[in-house]
């Protein structure tokens, strides 16, 4: 795992999230608004920074967030939460617990 520091365009914050590999300029990723509602950003810039500890090379994200999902959260709707995130819809299967209909002769 990769802990990138990411500065958020939109929000002017900065947060520290791990990765499996680092996302590239223009790639889109989700991240979670301060409302706790996931939404989609754009990867502006990526740069590496030395670290302040050893030979170590930090890398770090410009984001901001994309415009078709800005337009959507300007004008009131929220953000799709991803599947199988129980904390609005408690009665919602989660991926992989579906019901299905038993076989009946």
């Amino acid at each position: 795992m990769i802990e990138v520091e990411i500065q958020n365009e939109t929000h002017q914050t900065q947060e520290r999230i791990r990765f499996a590999s680092v996302p590239r300029i223009g790639e889109g990723i989700r991240l979670r608004e301060p409302n706790n509602c996931w939404a989609s950003y754009d990867v502006l810039d990526v740069w590496y920074q030395k670290a302040e500890f050893g030979d170590v090379w930090v890398p770090y994200l410009h984001v901001c967030m994309t415009p078709a999902e800005q337009a959507a959260t300007n004008a009131g709707a929220p953000a799709q939460k991803p599947i199988g995130d129980r904390e609005i819809f408690d009665d919602r299967p989660v991926y992989g617990e579906e019901e299905f209909v038993p076989y009946t002769n």
